[in-house]
């Protein structure tokens, strides 16, 4: 079995709606009126509880409200219900919940968000509970049938036994009278320590469809009488749509209408969606830029180096002792200011959704990594109330947090709403998804360490200034207008706490918020705040005289968990034994999404600009360890686009436009420029962290100090393509 299974797109399932997110799924199911409260799934299987439906074959279906997009966590959630659960892992499938039904009763599978590294941390506890809960259920309703205590029957893979008499029952056979059974108020967890199915490196559920092509991904999604739709928006992010000249295009092959979206755009709806895009490329349209059109990547640069100037406003987000007393009086000191540019998550899959409008009904199919915030877009959209709507999730095509906007689902439900009774599916083009996305917010930094006469830092001022996400996302998020999302790596506290303790302290950040959006991209604030601290955190271990490793340690006394995670990276690459001939090493560290992570790097460099990453280690404490076959996988894909970002990333801005808008000019790294990955878990438990950020944030900090050891130059700049600097 160990599949997920996708939402059907057949033509019953399209008829009846509620079977369209897959087999077992009680999607639309009322509790019966009167006798047991007996919740069916749709093929007749009782549902155990929210998280668990039995079939009679001892097939054990698990729902997943977290979304799944290579990440791993539809797999590792699984396996946390499995482990309470005590079934048959060879038995489980999976398969999406839809956040209508959950609406429809009362939030039953909680947080559908998947992003910040929360898919697995944030609803461990409660899916292990529905796991722990449905096992008690039904190891009570087979003991009910026996009419011996529960407390005398044990379970192992789904098969229940009562030892005294020497009876067993699976799973399967007594579903139905579990299904019927009040729940336990409470039950107990395991200690992780006796896990069996958690804890083990087990093969992902969706790999094998994924492989063999049979997934369904949104730009799959097919239903009867389907017409698709290409879309333009405003090139210039404010900008409005003036007018359009639909006359040009009239009796253009396969062309079904031309439909005004919003204030912003235009789309064409068309039999296919290249006869829809080919149209769209004919229709003249004129923009209303707006004042935006002035801007230009050199003068949102500038603009952000005035934020540097100590005599602009900036919030505080760390601080102890006097900064400037202590700087004023120093022995020596040293200062350096870096940038980071716009990232675009450039996902394999354009933005897309399927919707369905009439005026009692409206449902959209698509990826997405907020399942709850895509059935409110659909509300607003639409008009509808919430139990006339819903949104059934299939397997996003990469997310990276751009699927967590809702952008795209608002468009096709705009587009859907003119054409009423007929699905459009909407594709954005490769152009349209890189110019309109949602960037890793810009930044620039200046940061000035000071030493005594013995060469201990006695201050560090970290001034940051630029782009504020939560300001641009989640404004009521912000803290007297501050955004506490801006320290991530950095903070005083909490899940993304500076590691290093200094006498005088001081990092703060000078809010400017250019035209351009800002959105999660995959690590977000930790990974230019890494770059920028761990990168200066050389350049002091350089001014003072002092090994990287060794000056880094003795600012990390009081942060062991921190100093944990660099010396096991150390360790592991080698630092304290001479590097191979030719090849140089940096290292780095962070604390980000819960979790402690460090990374180390080995290099050479040719030509002075040509750069071979022959090896990359990281090392991570993410608290407890779901599927360590993941997190090795999850480090990698992390370095992968850690590297890239590094290499290649890097949006720039043209009378108000991102240049780069297909991969000719957006680069991603390649199989023969990946390194050697090698990974170090060090689980100290008591805390759950995430696994699929973190990583990133050291992988360019590791290099860039690898960079200096080869070459003695700084680089403070990124992308490196800017710099003339390529793999090798």
């Amino acid at each position: 079995m160990n599949k997920h299974v996708s939402p059907k797109m057949n033509r019953r399932a399209f008829v009846i709606g509620t079977a369209a997110v897959g087999t077992g799924l009680a999607i639309g199911l009322d509790l019966p009126f009167g006798g047991p409260a007996v919740v069916r799934a749709a093929d007749g299987a009782p549902e155990v509880n929210a998280w668990v439906v039995v079939r009679p074959d001892d097939t054990v279906v698990i729902r997943i409200a977290r979304s799944e997009m290579g990440q791993g966590s539809l797999t590792g959630l699984a396996q946390l219900v499995a482990e309470e659960l005590e079934c048959d892992w060879s038995k489980v499938t999976t398969e999406y919940p839809t956040p209508g039904q959950s609406v429809a009763r009362k939030r039953v599978w909680g947080d559908f968000s998947t992003g910040g590294s929360r898919g697995i941390r944030s609803s461990q506890d409660y899916v292990r509970k529905g796991g722990a809960t449905a096992r008690v259920m039904l190891i009570e309703a087979a003991a009910n049938e026996w009419k011996v205590p529960a407390s005398e029957c044990t379970v192992a893979k789904g098969v229940i036994t009562h030892k005294a008499s020497g009876k067993t029952t699976t799973y399967g056979k007594v579903a139905e009278a579990a299904a019927k059974l009040t729940p336990p108020a409470d039950v107990k967890l395991k200690d992780p320590k006796d896990w069996t199915i958690a804890g083990k490196g087990l093969l992902r559920l969706d790999t094998a469809d994924k492989t063999t092509g049979t997934m369904i991904y949104g730009i799959d999604v097919k239903l009867p009488g389907m017409l698709n739709a290409a879309i333009k928006d405003c090139p210039v992010f404010g900008g409005k749509l003036k007018s359009y000249d639909e006359a040009k295009i009239t009796g253009m092959k396969g062309v079904k209408k031309v439909v005004k979206v919003g204030d912003t755009a235009v789309a064409v709806v068309a039999d296919t969606w290249w006869h829809a895009k080919t149209a769209l490329e004919a229709l003249p349209i004129v923009w209303d830029e707006g004042e935006n059109a002035k801007v230009s990547s050199e003068s949102i640069a500038k603009w952000l180096a005035e934020g540097l100037d100590d005599a602009q406003p900036a919030y505080v987000g760390n601080k102890n002792g006097d900064v400037k007393a202590a700087i004023a009086g120093a022995a020596k000191k040293v200062e350096a200011v870096y940038n980071y540019p716009y990232q675009n998550h450039a996902t394999m899959e354009p933005m897309n959704a399927t919707a369905l409008y009439t005026a009692d009904k409206c449902e959209v199919w698509c990826g997405t990594q907020n399942g709850e915030a895509v059935f409110a877009a659909v509300l607003e959209a639409s008009g509808l109330p919430a139990e006339k709507c819903d949104v059934y999730k299939v397997m996003p095509g990469g997310g990276f947090g751009r699927r967590g906007q809702t952008d795209y689902v608002r468009q096709a439900v705009m587009i859907a709403k003119q054409m009423p009774g007929t699905p459009i599916k909407l594709l954005w083009s490769r152009e349209e998804d890189m110019a309109h996305g949602r960037y890793h917010p810009i930044t620039q930094c200046k940061m000035t360490g000071a030493f005594d006469a013995n060469n201990n830092l006695v201050a560090l001022h970290y001034r940051l200034s630029g782009q504020s996400i939560l300001f641009s996302l989640r404004p009521e998020a912000l803290q007297n207008g501050m955004d506490p999302a801006a320290f991530q790596g950095v903070a005083q506290s909490g899940e993304a706490a500076f590691g290093y303790s200094v006498p005088n302290l001081l990092i703060e950040h000078a809010m400017r918020n250019p035209h351009v959006p800002p959105g999660f991209w995959r690590g977000v604030n930790v990974n230019h705040n890494a770059i920028y601290m761990e990168c200066f955190m050389d350049e002091l271990a350089q001014a003072a005289g002092q090994d990287p490793l060794e000056f880094r340690r003795k600012l990390m006394g009081n942060h062991p968990k921190h100093l944990a995670v660099l010396n096991a990276v150390a360790e592991k690459i080698g630092w304290d034994k001479p590097a191979p001939q030719g090849v140089y090493r940096g290292i780095a560290q962070v604390m980000g999404y819960g979790s402690y992570v460090a990374g180390a790097a080995e290099i050479s460099v040719t030509d002075g600009n040509k750069i071979k990453v022959h090896r990359i280690v990281a090392s991570t404490d993410p608290g407890y360890v779901v599927n360590p076959a993941q997190v090795e996988r999850q480090i990698a894909g992390s370095f992968v686009y850690g590297l890239s970002a590094l290499f290649y990333g890097g949006c720039t801005v043209k009378d108000g436009k991102i240049e780069q808008t297909n991969f000719d000019t957006y680069n991603s790294m390649r199989i023969n420029e990946m390194p050697k990955v090698e990974s170090v878990m060090v689980p100290s438990g008591g805390f759950w962290g995430g696994v699929g950020e973190p990583t990133i944030g050291v992988a360019a900090p590791a290099v860039l100090n690898a960079y200096f050891a080869a070459t003695g130059k700084r680089i403070r700049s990124v992308p490196l393509r800017d710099q003339n600097i390529t793999f090798a």
